[in-house]
């Protein structure tokens, strides 16, 4: 990390957690933040449902929530982005403050609530986004909706012409019952609707289903069984936990989803098990805790075809993915793969 960014994040890190965020987010937006290009080779670039990544080293929704930094963020080193989550109406969210610093943990809480400027909004600006790396779209629900499955839908039918991929997420736990939409039954005609309205689009896009790190093994058993009979492309491991084993912070006891380097273990062991049980044959994404090559490299291994971060950002700075995807491409190398995709699932059995 150069010292310039050193210096910005200690600034930022003295200012309220959200209020940092959308100065970080301005400043992307007006140019002031140093963006390395495409990071690539041979062994880095990949395939995820067909969509061609020039690294598998992605950024989790929730970053930019309204698409306001898109273009900036396409420079950014990454392989692909996500934005969103995008509900049909705006909303606020939940009352503030809703995201929290857990410092020594290298940890963050938030309880934001899907605050999003509205599917039109967004649309709007992911329509005028420039060709690159694929950008997908977090699909969400309004917290009053009387029929959240067709929020789902009504999102995707909206904003599905112009993003790469979409994700249905059923597992942020800051929107009252959403988590219950990873029941079986309630799930499987959930994602029936959703892929109606992506098989009537005019350019077919894949659709990802993000689950949370909370499952029980009869329930991630059910997300499997879902997962390879839906039709859905891919799985993302995983959202935000509820769990608060052995943090630290004094912002331990806040309200709302943790993630960061406590989410790691957890959610990797989640992903090693659900890479077993559909045995390889889907996609899966790798997300929490990664702030390092080597974390994502353990994901990868564990069964990860691409991962992706967000809250290691807050600690790493934005040249993270970079310095990243840069280390995957050494380590690949060091152990004698070829490629990405020669990686994925090598280790998994350890984290079983």
């Amino acid at each position: 990390m150069s010292l310039p960014e050193q210096l910005g994040l200690a600034a930022l890190r003295r200012v309220d957690p959200e209020k940092a965020h959308g100065l970080a987010i301005r400043a992307l937006r007006m140019g002031l933040v140093p963006l390395p290009g495409p990071v690539t080779s041979p062994r880095l670039a990949t395939k995820l449902c067909g969509l061609s990544l020039p690294n598998p080293v992605g950024l989790a929704a929730g970053f930019d929530k309204n698409a306001e930094a898109v273009a900036p963020l396409m420079r950014a080193g990454f392989g692909f982005i996500e934005v969103g989550a995008a509900t049909p109406r705006p909303q606020p969210g939940n009352p503030r403050p809703r995201l929290f610093r857990l410092t020594e943990d290298r940890a963050a809480i938030n309880r934001f609530g899907f605050n999003n400027e509205g599917m039109e909004a967004i649309a709007s600006r992911l329509e005028r986004h420039p060709q690159g790396i694929p950008v997908g779209l977090n699909l969400g629900a309004n917290k009053d909706s009387t029929d959240r499955a067709a929020d789902f839908a009504a999102v995707l039918a909206h904003c599905g012409p112009h993003v790469d991929f979409a994700t249905v997420n059923v597992s942020s736990p800051n929107t009252e019952r959403l988590r219950d939409l990873q029941g079986k039954e309630a799930l499987s005609g959930l994602l029936a609707g959703v892929l109606s309205v992506r098989d009537g689009l005019e350019r077919r896009i894949p659709v990802f289903l993000k689950i949370s790190p909370d499952l029980s093994e009869a329930e991630l058993a059910d997300i499997a069984e879902i997962a390879l009979t839906s039709g859905i492309d891919a799985v993302i491991a995983t959202n935000t936990t509820l769990s608060r084993e052995g943090l630290a912070s004094r912002h331990r006891g806040e309200a709302g989803g943790l993630s960061g380097a406590p989410l790691f273990q957890k959610s990797t062991r989640v992903l090693a098990r659900l890479s077993a049980m559909t045995e390889g044959r889907l996609p899966i994404v790798g997300v929490g805790g990664i702030a390092s090559a080597e974390d994502a490299y353990a994901k990868i291994r564990a069964g990860a075809t691409a991962v992706q971060l967000y809250t290691g950002l807050v600690y790493g700075g934005l040249s993270l993915a970079a310095r990243i995807a840069k280390g995957l491409d050494t380590l690949l190398a060091r152990d004698g793969f070829a490629s990405v995709a020669d990686a994925v699932g090598s280790g998994r059995e350890a984290w079983l």
